[in-house]
């Protein structure tokens, strides 16, 4: 009968790690989005930042040239 208590240990190992692979699955799963959605709005920073540098330096405006008269 040892065999036997011994097969459903181990078939019962088997189902509770079947069940942690679809729980680290799962969290995978929302740390990859969670990533995604951060690295959308690290972009969206970097664009506003960029605009924001390029309006902040002065224009040089040359003079108009003198007219030969």
């Amino acid at each position: 009968m040892s065999w036997a208590l011994d097969s459903l240990a181990a078939i019962k190992r088997i189902i509770l790690l079947e069940d942690r692979i679809k729980n680290l699955t799962e969290q995978s799963q929302r740390l990859m989005d969670t990533c995604q959605d951060l690295d959308r709005r690290l972009n969206r920073l970097e664009a506003k930042f960029e605009l924001l540098e390029r309006m902040a330096v002065p224009r040089r405006r040359s003079l108009p040239e003198k007219s030969g008269k």
